[in-house]
């Protein structure tokens, strides 16, 4: 039995397969717009642009993008719901919270939605592109032999 043959032991290798099996980077980008808000929401009011319509609303939509970034990274199973609701707040925010924590909030939060609706929890990883040329040098040189041959 060789050494390649047991799987690699420790915490880096057991995260790497939990991120791959969910939209990880949308998650975290929807929690970090959230969180981004939040804070702005504490900024002094000579920054402030826009408090928000009764205030509850301008900390309300950030919590409920911050919640959905979170369920999304534990459940990704009830993902495309998430993302939906997920980019609505992170809309809702221009109005309710700082122009959407000074934009940047908002882009992160519209960003990380988008990729968890796009996410697909059944696709092959991708190949990079200098894997591609290569198989297709690869299968060009063998088509090129089986012709000569024939």
């Amino acid at each position: 039995m060789s050494g390649s043959d047991t799987p690699p032991v420790g915490w880096r290798p057991a995260f790497r397969g939990w991120r791959a099996r969910r939209p990880f980077v949308g998650g975290l980008l929807l929690t970090l717009g959230g969180t981004w808000i939040l804070l702005t929401e504490k900024a002094s009011l000579k920054v402030v642009i826009h408090i928000g319509m009764q205030g509850l609303v301008g900390y309300l939509l950030p919590v409920i993008m911050v919640v959905c970034g979170l369920l999304t990274l534990f459940s990704p199973g009830q993902r495309l719901f998430y993302s939906i609701l997920g980019i609505l707040c992170s809309l809702g925010t221009w109005v309710t919270s700082n122009l959407g924590g000074f934009f940047v909030g908002l882009a992160l939060g519209a960003v990380g939605s988008c990729m968890i609706f796009g996410w697909l929890p059944d696709q092959e990883p991708r190949m990079s592109r200098r894997k591609r040329r290569k198989a297709a040098r690869a299968a060009a040189q063998g088509f090129g032999e089986g012709a000569e041959a024939v």
